[in-house]
């Protein structure tokens, strides 16, 4: 079956979903998007994805032209049209056919696109044995120039911080902030453990909350683990005795090496595994419906 794309409420294949090159989300990555998984027939955090979605778009005066609700219901459509029980949705909102010109009064209606496909983020050996990651050259952008929690289309920072892993045949990067303190990766959030307690930096130094983030934060919290937000260096992510990463692409996966420093004893940590499979366990049987029954 040919995926079907939604498009400004309308259905096409694959191959015939397209918008215009004059599209201000082409032309300036401008707009906001979110994605989400979906497990056993349901879709993840829907309601979460789509507040923070709402925010985004409020936060640069992007009106999105459909309710929450009448969203939410379009987002299930797409699913069930594309028969995902298991998949990634891809929602993506910008500003619309425009000009030339960077004028958001010149777009008078947002463009709505949802793709609803399977993804994979890491090779599922890497699930199973853990990451190598680099410490990023690129600094993290400055959140008092463009604010972190706006998940924006424009990617290029997170984009020139891919490339060094790429460079360095490694999966993901640490960002680094212009004080010196980690953020996230280039499409996740990090955590470390350090004598049994979970700590993840704080939003302060600019990051993106992520969805996957909070999940595993109270999952943590319900299993009687201590959890912190704080300020992180690079020292702290060497010495830690368990590392991981958390995203919707990524889901949750170990982390054993870090810019040439083993992590622990350079094997998925004790609680990092329990965590996956509390993880594992809780989205099989949390989301809203796709299929009515």
């Amino acid at each position: 079956m040919k995926p079907y794309v939604f498009i400004d409420g309308e259905f096409y294949d694959k191959e015939n979903a397209k918008i215009s090159v004059w599209d201000h989300g082409f032309l300036y990555g401008d707009g906001v998007f979110e994605g989400i998984r979906a497990y056993n027939n349901r879709v993840f955090m829907l309601d979460e994805h789509l507040k923070r979605l709402y925010e985004s778009a409020k936060t640069i005066r992007l009106k999105i032209p459909y309710s929450f609700e009448e969203l939410k219901k379009y987002v299930i459509e797409t699913c069930a049209k594309n028969e995902i029980q298991n998949g990634y949705i891809r929602l993506v909102v910008s500003r619309g056919f425009g000009d030339l010109g960077i004028d958001i009064r010149k777009c008078p209606k947002a463009t709505v696109v949802i793709i609803a496909d399977t993804i994979k983020l890491y090779p599922q050996e890497m699930y199973e044995k853990g990451l190598k990651l680099i410490i990023a050259s690129t600094r993290k952008n400055f959140p008092a120039a463009i604010n972190p929690k706006i998940k924006s289309l424009n990617y290029l920072n997170n984009i020139l911080a891919k490339i060094e892993c790429i460079d360095h045949e490694v999966e993901e990067v640490v960002m680094i902030n212009s004080s010196g303190f980690v953020t996230e990766c280039s499409a996740d959030n990090i955590f470390i453990v350090k004598d049994g307690k979970l700590i993840t930096p704080s939003p302060s130094v600019g990051l993106l909350i992520g969805v996957t983030r909070n999940v595993v934060m109270k999952l943590a919290l319900e299993h009687g683990y201590k959890v912190e937000e704080a300020l992180l260096d690079t020292h702290d992510l060497f010495v830690a005795d368990e590392c991981f990463l958390t995203g919707t692409g990524a889901e949750l996966i170990p982390v054993i090496e870090i810019s040439g420093r083993v992590i622990g004893d350079g094997m998925p940590g004790e609680i990092t595994n329990k965590l996956i499979r509390t993880f594992k366990e809780y989205v099989s049987k949390e989301g809203t419906p796709i299929y009515k029954k």
